[in-house]
């Protein structure tokens, strides 16, 4: 059996008149993230792990900031075509363990929705993707509450 690992990152700092996307989900808050796309902080981790663990490098490469084509882009779609991309390589996925980290807003009341946002996308069980929510306890850039990061594990094996 062919396993393998990625792991994924990501941070956006907050902006007034952003609409703030979480794991596909819309959450109403004063700020949402700024970014080239809708900035969904969760979901770039989880492609960042998942193109890693195919040795297909990471997020910008594959979806460059530079190209009008992914401006403003639902996060989901390229969510969708991360899937794509390991598929091609005869990959499928094993599981997921996402953290999201944030002060505010208070996140685990949308953990359930994200969940199966994404697992209807990446069309894995509700089981396979696990997100969490936790704060830094009032340190650092996201403790002062200028932005969110988020971070991914991602096991995924060859077909």
């Amino acid at each position: 059996m062919n396993i393998r690992v990625g792991f994924g990152y990501d941070m956006h700092r907050f902006e007034s008149d952003r609409e703030l996307w979480i794991g596909g989900i819309k959450i109403e808050h004063t700020e949402g993230l700024v970014g080239h796309s809708d900035a969904d902080v969760l979901i770039h981790a989880i492609c960042d792990a998942l193109l890693g663990a195919a040795n297909l490098r990471d997020i910008g490469h594959n979806f460059p900031d530079n190209d009008e084509a992914y401006h403003n882009i639902d996060s989901k779609i390229l969510l969708k075509h991360t899937k794509e991309l390991l598929q091609g390589r005869g990959y499928s996925i094993g599981n997921i363990d996402a953290t999201i980290c944030a002060e505010q807003p208070k996140l685990n009341p949308h953990i359930p929705q994200m969940q199966k946002t994404m697992s209807d996308i990446l069309n894995i069980h509700l089981d396979s993707i696990s997100v969490k929510a936790t704060t830094s306890e009032k340190m650092g850039f996201v403790g002062r509450e200028e932005g969110i990061t988020a971070y991914a594990v991602a096991l995924i094996q060859k077909v």
